[in-house]
């Protein structure tokens, strides 16, 4: 009676074997037990595991059948939860994946899209000329804000560890001083001459070369060197401030050297002007990056998307104001001469530096910072200056053309240079 009673325990136990699935994996999982562990029962447990009927021996006892079939469903078990496990992590990670794989073009197409500016201000310098409406009411009392935003998005990139780094290179800010106040001057007044003598403009226009070369450098200057080289952008603002602020009595003197009248100049407005555009945005932007980093995470991808429409209504505005003196029979001419004013302003100040400031291991950096510092000036201030202070209206013609002229130029260097740092 007891070995019936055995054999029938045992044949109930094959019968739940046989109902399971089988599983490979599991026998070489079992392989790797212990060697003794595998000698008294690995035999049973492979043909349990493939419904082969179990042939007792002299040697086999119903509690090696037990221990089988427990080894089987625990090893099955642990085989179980240990495939479980990669697979939810997996599931999780390529969720994840698959997420910021969706996010990744957003991103990248928003900080990329600097990229587009030379596009955008051609494609807004267009639509001025053939639809001024489209800019005319982005007046003067807009300018101030929309270049503090441009420094505010600056100052957010920045740290002020950056600017305490720019005041240790003296002679590269006097570098940039010299070609704002100095060379560009020169060129103003060479292109003034030759507007009357050479192509018999009137003397008003040449008036208005010469207002455009003695004003500061402007603030498209430094987001241009943002662009093109990030960690030289606290330096270029440095140079831009330091134009700025002495202005006030630069302005009108070299005005009165180079048109022959003395301009006056508001230097309360003046001083203004310097805090709202420059100081304040740029002070707000590092206050906001060194406190509340996570606020500039959020927000820092905006930032280009929102500078490259900002810029594009800068350049459109005075072009669509002025567009009627712009499209007379002079202003091709006029078009002319800026464009050859800048061009010779962006490569002197290009080539000097590499001549004195060779040994530098940025000089290539340097001499970018310094073309656009040289080569781009605040025509809008000028622009102001012309319209308060000069009766004659042509005296606007060049400020305005500069304007558009200046900011094509320089942000297709940037595209030019930024690519070429990329790719080199």
């Amino acid at each position: 009676m007891k070995l019936n009673a055995e054999t029938l325990h045992i044949h109930h136990e094959r019968v739940l074997l046989q109902t399971r699935k089988p599983n490979l994996s599991s026998l070489s999982r079992r392989d790797q037990l212990p060697t003794v562990q595998r000698v008294q029962w690995s035999s049973l447990s492979n043909k349990a595991a493939l419904g082969f009927p179990i042939r007792l021996s002299s040697t086999t006892s119903a509690l090696d059948i037990r221990r089988c079939f427990l080894s089987k469903c625990n090893s099955q078990d642990t085989l179980d939860s240990f495939e479980q496990n990669p697979d939810q992590e997996f599931s999780q990670e390529s969720f994840q994946v698959s997420v910021q794989g969706k996010q990744a073009p957003i991103l990248k197409i928003l900080k990329e899209s600097n990229s587009f500016l030379p596009h955008v201000v051609l494609a807004s310098t267009l639509l001025a000329i053939f639809y001024p409406p489209s800019f005319t009411w982005f007046t003067n009392r807009y300018y101030a804000p929309a270049l503090g935003f441009l420094m505010f998005a600056v100052g957010v990139n920045s740290s002020e560890k950056d600017f305490l780094e720019a005041f240790k290179r003296p002679a590269a800010i006097f570098a940039g001083y010299v070609g704002q106040f100095i060379v560009k001057p020169l060129l103003g007044y060479l292109f003034g001459i030759m507007s009357a003598t050479v192509f018999g403009l009137p003397t008003p226009v040449g008036a208005g070369i010469m207002l455009v070369s003695c004003v500061s450098g402007a603030q498209l200057s430094n987001y241009a060197t943002f662009l093109t080289d990030p960690p030289m952008a606290p330096l270029s603002i440095v140079m831009t401030s330091l134009s700025t602020a002495t202005a006030v009595f630069v302005t009108p003197l070299l005005s009165l050297l180079l048109i022959g009248k003395r301009l006056p100049v508001d230097v309360k407005g003046m001083v203004s002007s310097i805090l709202q555009i420059v100081v304040a945005p740029i002070t707000a932007g590092l206050l906001l990056n060194r406190f509340f980093p996570w606020i500039c995470s959020a927000i820092r991808p905006f930032l280009p998307p929102l500078s490259v429409f900002v810029t594009a209504l800068c350049v459109g505005a005075p072009l669509a104001i002025n567009v009627d003196c712009i499209v007379s029979s002079f202003g091709l001419l006029i078009l002319s001469l800026i464009i050859a004013f800048h061009l010779s302003a962006f490569i002197i100040g290009y080539y000097l530096p590499g001549i004195f400031f060779h040994k530098a291991p940025d000089v290539k950096a340097l001499q970018r910072t310094l073309s656009f510092e040289t080569g781009m000036q605040s025509s809008l201030l000028a622009l102001a200056l012309a319209n308060k202070f000069f009766q004659d209206p042509l005296v606007a013609v060049p400020p305005a053309i500069s304007t558009v002229m200046m900011s094509l130029m320089g942000f297709t260097l940037v595209m030019l240079w930024a690519k070429k740092r990329v790719t080199s």
